[in-house]
């Protein structure tokens, strides 16, 4: 009896085994065929990677558009090799091809066709560099934007919309009208609605939205939000971390309220129109304008922005660091040293030129 029972267990596993073989042969041989072309003929289909899209959500919108047989034996294709590199972007892809060679082609993004443009501006930027950036993604050349954003009728017509926008900007010394205005983000616009009007009302509608939590404090401030602009464009090239650019601002302020030049190199690199990796020249360190406060002649800030800020330099404009600072200087390290009177500054100019780490 016990034999019998035994002979009847071995049995049943050995029926177990054959029919898991069985099971795991038909499920290759599904999964074999189903990962292949839908079709042997050749017919084009484009297909729309969008923002948000993986691999797995395309599952549907692969089977849809006929390109493969199966949205789960794709996804179990998608399990086995894990692909990397999906971007967004129109792709040509054929009912020929199997699974893996669709997959192929969408982890490649040299065989997309982007149907947008994306722009990414970061902070600090001043408007030529925007420029630049614009003209070598665009049809919009370099003049067009510069001159666009200087238009006076232009500036009129965005004052009514932006209350930021003030006459401010249209003082004749100012180089471009809405240089600080434009605030640093990636833009996405659609190919077809890629021009200068477009571009400058997605960069407006986000400065807006991104000013308005500030609006009362600068309302606030003492300051007009043109001179708020301006002086967190200083402190935005002159600091990196929040900590040090509320200490920079805190000096510019002990300057101003003490009626001091601001003596900031920046605005000289911006009023000689020169890259900060380039070298200054006698010539602009001592030339005077709007914007030159290394000029000795020159009290006050600047007269308007030198670069676009983010909201780390306008939080720290706003909430500057109280101290009674009135010099700072930055090694190749990007260290901020704070020193009240000259002589202490001039001690840690000498103490970086003997460690290497002067760059001035």
């Amino acid at each position: 009896m016990v034999k019998k029972r035994k002979f009847s267990i071995r049995k049943f596993l050995l029926f177990l085994i054959v029919l898991i073989i069985l099971a795991i042969v038909v499920f290759i041989g599904l999964y074999k065929f189903e990962t292949l072309a839908v079709s042997s003929d050749s017919k084009t289909v484009e297909f729309t990677v969008e923002e948000g899209n993986s691999y797995y959500t395309l599952a549907d919108d692969l089977k849809e558009k006929n390109l493969i047989k199966s949205a789960f034996f794709y996804k179990v294709y998608l399990k086995f090799h894990s692909p990397t590199g999906l971007t967004v972007g129109t792709y040509e892809l054929d009912q020929n091809m199997d699974v893996g060679e669709i997959v192929g082609i969408l982890s490649n993004d040299n065989n997309a066709t982007e149907n947008s443009v994306r722009l990414t501006f970061r902070e600090g930027l001043n408007a030529w560099q925007m420029a630049s950036i614009i003209s070598r993604k665009t049809d919009i050349t370099s003049e067009e934007f510069l001159a666009k954003i200087s238009d006076e009728s232009y500036i009129d017509s965005l004052k009514e919309k932006y209350w930021f926008i003030t006459d401010d900007v249209k003082n004749s010394e100012i180089y471009y009208n809405l240089e600080g205005y434009m605030f640093p983000d990636t833009y996405v616009l659609e190919k077809d609605e890629v021009n200068l009007d477009n571009l400058l009302t997605k960069i407006l509608d986000n400065t807006a939205f991104k000013l308005e939590p500030y609006k009362d404090d600068i309302e606030n401030s003492g300051y007009s939000v043109h001179e708020i602009l301006t002086l967190a464009s200083l402190v935005e090239l002159e600091a990196v971390t929040d900590e040090d650019r509320a200490k920079v601002a805190g000096v510019f302020y002990n300057r101003l309220n003490d009626n001091w030049s601001l003596g900031s190199d920046v605005t000289t690199y911006y009023s000689a129109k020169k890259l900060m990796t380039e070298r200054l020249t006698t010539s602009d360190l001592t030339t005077c304008n709007g914007y030159n406060t290394r000029c000795t002649s020159m009290k006050g800030l600047p007269v308007g922005p030198i670069d676009n800020p983010s909201s780390s330099a306008i939080e720290a404009t706003i909430n500057p660091d109280i101290n009674d600072y009135y010099y700072f200087v930055a090694d190749s390290d990007k260290k901020v040293y704070f020193t009240r009177t000259s002589e202490e500054h001039t001690n840690i100019i000498n103490e970086l030129k003997e460690e290497g780490k002067w760059i001035g």
